[in-house]
C-alpha cells in the first residue's frame, strides 16, 4: 500500500543530537498535543497498587457517554491509546480492499497493509474505509455521505476541539467504529488512553483481543475526572482558538501560507519546508515535515511561556 511507511512527529532526541542542546530545552511543536494539559490532581494509592477493576472502567465509560453524546445503541471500549485499536481493527475481518482518504495519519495504512489488505481506489469499491475527521494534517472534515464500505473507521482523535463536527451519530450503524484519543485534547499523551465507540459486536471482538486490564488504573482515574469537567473543556477550546490564530499570524507574517489544520495544529505551505524546519531547529524548536510534500510544514501550539522563543526564531 502507498502509505505504509511509519512517519510521525516527535523525535526530539534525534533532533537534539543533530542540532545540539539537551532535550529539556527543546520546544516540541511536531505533534498536535495540547501544551496546557489537564491537571492531574490527586491519584489514589489504589490506582497505582492494585489491578484496575470493572468498577473503575465502568465509571470511565459512564463519564465518556455524555461527554461525547454516545447513543445508547453504541458500545464504548477504553483502550491503551488509539494506536492499539488502530493496529487491531484490520484483523476484525478477512483482509480485502481498504480505502483510506489520503494524505492522512499513516498508521492506518501501515496497519491494514500489515494485515494483508490492499488499497482500493474508491470507498464504494472497498470492504473497509478509514477517514480521519478532522484530517491530520490538513484539518479536512467529512460527512456521513462519505461513508460507504461495510467496515467504517472514523478516527476522531482531534475532534474534541470541534465537538459539533463529530460523526458520533453514525456509531449505531453496523460496521462503524469511532476512535477517540485522550492524549491530544487533554494534553496527556503519556497516559496512553484511547476509546473505540460503535458496533457492539466489533467492540466485543476488540475487547477479547486486548485481554484483561488494558488500561492502567491511574489513567482510568484521571480520565474519569477529566471527562466530567466540561468547564475545563470549554475554556480550553477558547484558548486553543486564540492561540491558533496567533500562530497563524506569526507564520503568515513570516511568509508562510496557511493551508488548514485544527486548533491543535496548523499546516503551512512554504517553498522549502526542510529549510524552515532546520531554521527553527537551530533555535531548538522542532516542527513536522512530510515525505510526500516538501512544501508542507506543520506545527502544534507552544506553551504559554514558549511564544517569545518562537517569535525570536522567526525574526
Amino acid at each position: 500500500m502507498a502509505e505504509d511507511k511509519r512517519d510521525h512527529g516527535g523525535g526530539v532526541d534525534a533532533a537534539a543530537a543533530e542540532f545540539g542542546g539537551v532535550r529539556e530545552n527543546w520546544i516540541d511543536l511536531s505533534t498536535g498535543i495540547n501544551p496546557v494539559p489537564y491537571p492531574l490532581g490527586q491519584i489514589s494509592n489504589g490506582a497505582w497498587a492494585t489491578l484496575p477493576d470493572q468498577t473503575a472502567q465502568s465509571a470511565l465509560i459512564r463519564a465518556a457517554r455524555p461527554f461525547w453524546n454516545v447513543p445508547d445503541g453504541a458500545a464504548v471500549l477504553p483502550t491503551p491509546g488509539a494506536s492499539a485499536p488502530i493496529a487491531m481493527i484490520p484483523r476484525l475481518m478477512q483482509a480485502g480492499r481498504v480505502h483510506i482518504s489520503a494524505p492522512t495519519y499513516n498508521e492506518h495504512a501501515a496497519s491494514f497493509a500489515a494485515a494483508g489488505w490492499v488499497q482500493a481506489s474508491q470507498p464504494n469499491e472497498a470492504d473497509a474505509q478509514v477517514i480521519v475527521h478532522p484530517n491530520n494534517p490538513d484539518g479536512r472534515l467529512f460527512t456521513s455521505a462519505d461513508l460507504h464500505a461495510p467496515l467504517r473507521v472514523i478516527d476522531e482523535s482531534f475532534c474534541d476541539v470541534m465537538p459539533d463536527a463529530s460523526l458520533m451519530g453514525q456509531s449505531t450503524t453496523e460496521g462503524t467504529l469511532i476512535l477517540k484519543s485522550f492524549g491530544k485534547f487533554w494534553g496527556l499523551a503519556g497516559v496512553r488512553l484511547g476509546f473505540v465507540i460503535g458496533d457492539p459486536a466489533l467492540i466485543a471482538q476488540l475487547q477479547q483481543m486486548l485481554g484483561p486490564w488494558p488500561v492502567a488504573g491511574p489513567a482510568l482515574e484521571i480520565a474519569t475526572r477529566a471527562l466530567q469537567d466540561p468547564q475545563w473543556a470549554s475554556q480550553t477550546r477558547q484558548r486553543l482558538t486564540t492561540d491558533a490564530t496567533h500562530l497563524d499570524n506569526l507564520f503568515q507574517g513570516a511568509g508562510a501560507q496557511l493551508l488548514g489544520g485544527t486548533t491543535l495544529f496548523r499546516l503551512f505551505e512554504i517553498p522549502d519546508a526542510a529549510e524552515w524546519q532546520s531554521r527553527l531547529a537551530r533555535h531548538q524548536i522542532w516542527s513536522r515535515v512530510f515525505p510526500y510534500n516538501p512544501r508542507w510544514l506543520r506545527l502544534g501550539l507552544p506553551a504559554p511561556d514558549q511564544w517569545d522563543r518562537l517569535e525570536a526564531a522567526l525574526t
